[in-house]
């Protein structure tokens, strides 16, 4: 079996019908060479069928990981996502964020050791991401939607719109990469023995937000890492939803860890 340069790793819980979608973005990659790992927070049994299913026919390979339900647990299935990637380079990203047709080869051809990348996203409004569909999807409704998108900035709800578009200009991409930015934890790749060598993602973060960026990049570039922005490079569109609760509980721990000035943090992949 030939070894992918690229493992994509998608977290999902439930939501099948973004994933979907997501999904029909890694089929409109112009760079196929991954696997795509879905690491699933304890979704019902049914989608493990349609996950299954989809997997049957799709371009690249799917592994499907899974652990029981117990509350919000990201942080621990990507851990175990972690495990099962067959390649060395990882590309992270949420089931809710489709991907634009040049977003694997932008992470992928950018890659540098040492560095771990991290690009943005457009967040779509209800009635963008309602109208969205996977044929669209496919058809590059969106890589070539900028017009619409801009418009629903303007006088709708999706706001973020000037991180859609893709500039190929390196003028262009130096220009508006001139800005530090941090990890953004639905949007960031790196090499999985940089990321092992920190022992991946703290898992006692049982809620959104911290764990899954702000930790990762404090440890990462504590253990000499550096970030690079791929804004307007490795372009992703999140689909509307909710916003769901970021308790206090995440920052009093996120404070406890940069106290610890420890790189390295037992409660990750592997448990000390």
């Amino acid at each position: 079996m030939t070894v992918p340069s690229a493992s994509v790793i998608i977290s999902f819980y439930n939501r099948i019908d973004y994933l979907e979608l997501v999904l029909a973005g890694f089929e409109h990659q112009t760079f196929n060479d991954f696997e795509i790992i879905i690491a699933d927070d304890g979704s019902d049994a049914e989608y493990a069928q349609e996950i299954e299913l989809i997997s049957k026919n799709f371009p690249v390979p799917i592994t499907h990981v899974w652990h029981e339900d117990k509350g919000w647990r990201k942080n621990k299935i990507l851990n175990l996502a972690i495990q099962a990637c067959a390649s060395e380079y990882l590309i992270i990203i949420d089931g809710d964020c489709i991907p634009h047709g040049e977003f694997v080869n932008e992470h992928f051809q950018n890659r540098m050791k040492g560095i771990s990348l991290t690009g943005r996203r457009v967040n779509l409004s209800k009635k963008i991401t309602n109208e969205i569909s996977s044929a669209k999807v496919r058809n590059g409704f969106l890589d070539n939607g900028m017009f619409n998108l801009i418009l629903d900035g303007l006088f709708g709800k999706s706001f973020d719109v000037e991180k859609g578009f893709y500039f190929k200009s390196d003028f262009l991409r130096k220009y508006f990469n001139k800005k530090q930015r941090g990890i953004l934890g639905c949007n960031f790749s790196l090499h999985k023995d940089e990321l092992i060598a920190i022992n991946g993602f703290d898992e006692r973060y049982l809620a959104p937000s911290i764990g899954e960026d702000s930790d990762v990049q404090f440890r990462y570039e504590l253990n000499g890492g550096k970030i690079k922005s791929l804004n307007n490079i490795a372009v992703q569109y999140h689909l509307y939803h909710k916003i769901q609760p970021r308790p206090e509980v995440n920052l009093l721990l996120f404070e406890k860890v940069k106290e610890s000035r420890n790189y390295f943090t037992p409660f990750g992949i592997e448990q000390k």
